[in-house]
């Protein structure tokens, strides 16, 4: 068991290591002088010598990693280009958003995969299950920009129901937190329920069909207690892995939903430092999110192998 962790996190650590690597030497070697973007056009080559130089910019790149990865073992990520502020505070300052509507879209798709999926399970072949199929099928194939631009035209536009930009922190406003985070994570979780639906139903087909299903209708048991407390939970492995790769992936690909809905998180953060060519910021996030990847991913591993006594025994074997 402990065995497994310890190698759950070497892994992670290497996998950062390679990130921070590719993220740093990619970056540097396309085309464009930092300095020159920062003083501008009308720069004299003096003064883009200068700050090329104050940057550390003229050593030699191996040199100009160590220095980077050194400050990240500090948390400092250096300053923006673009907003003149340090990476780490702007960083800091879109995790609330970003976070918010991640999370609230993951509740949503999880509430609705689930119930859907465990009757669609439960009476395959039924209209239920062909209701089902129906949102896995519209949850993969809308696009989620369009979906974004319709609900703004009838909740924002037409009935004046919800908010279609900006972002109420919480302890501004709960009502208003909830209402402008509302229709973002709506977007996030048609575009995630599909999947995560179809994996539910396909998990619990496969528990219903094990033979200790057999034996808890043997004994009599309610089909509440068969269906949640046994098929269920020997269903429930390979939906949580999904669910915990979708929050990693939701984590960092909020671009366009934070795009469509103003909002001022990560995905804002990443088409600004693709935009204006912000180097040390895309740097800052690039590391930031595959650190959240990483350790969102680990512990779903952990947990599913607490949660599936043969992936323990087999670690435990091991």
């Amino acid at each position: 068991m402990l065995s497994y962790i310890l190698d759950r996190l070497k892994s992670s650590i290497v996998v950062l290591f390679v990130v921070s690597i590719i993220t740093f030497f990619v970056l540097m070697i396309i085309p464009g002088n930092p300095a020159q973007l920062i003083l501008g056009t009308d720069a004299t080559p003096e003064a883009i010598a200068e700050l090329h130089a104050a940057m550390g910019l003229d050593r030699p790149l191996y040199q100009q990693y160590l220095s980077w990865l050194l400050e990240l073992f500090k948390l400092d990520m250096g300053k923006s280009y673009v907003y003149g502020e340090s990476v780490t505070v702007l960083i800091a300052r879109s995790i609330p958003v970003t976070f918010s509507i991640s999370i609230f879209a993951m509740v949503m798709a999880v509430f609705v995969a689930f119930l859907f999926g465990m009757l669609s399970a439960i009476k395959k072949n039924s209209i239920t299950d062909y209701f089902s199929r129906s949102i896995m099928q519209l949850g993969a194939a809308i696009p989620s920009f369009w979906i974004g631009m319709v609900l703004i035209v009838y909740f924002g536009v037409k009935y004046k129901i919800l908010p279609v930009s900006g972002f109420i922190p919480i302890e501004q406003s709960f009502t208003g937190f909830m209402r402008s985070i509302f229709l973002p994570s709506l977007v996030l979780a048609i575009g995630e329920v599909g999947t995560l639906l179809r994996i539910v139903r396909s998990s619990m087909l496969n528990s219903l069909k094990q033979d200790y299903m057999d034996m808890a209708k043997v004994k009599g048991l309610n089909a509440g207690k068969i269906y949640i407390k046994y098929a269920l939970r020997g269903a429930l492995t390979a939906p949580l892995t999904i669910i915990g790769m979708q929050l990693a992936k939701l984590a960092g690909g909020t671009v366009v939903v934070e795009t469509i809905f103003a909002l001022p998180g990560l995905g804002r953060l990443v088409l600004t430092a693709v935009e204006h060519r912000d180097i040390v910021l895309l740097q800052g996030l690039v590391m930031f999110i595959t650190s959240i990847v990483v350790i969102i991913t680990l512990i779903v591993d952990i947990f599913v192998m607490f949660l599936n006594p043969r992936i323990k025994s087999f670690h435990q074997g091991e």
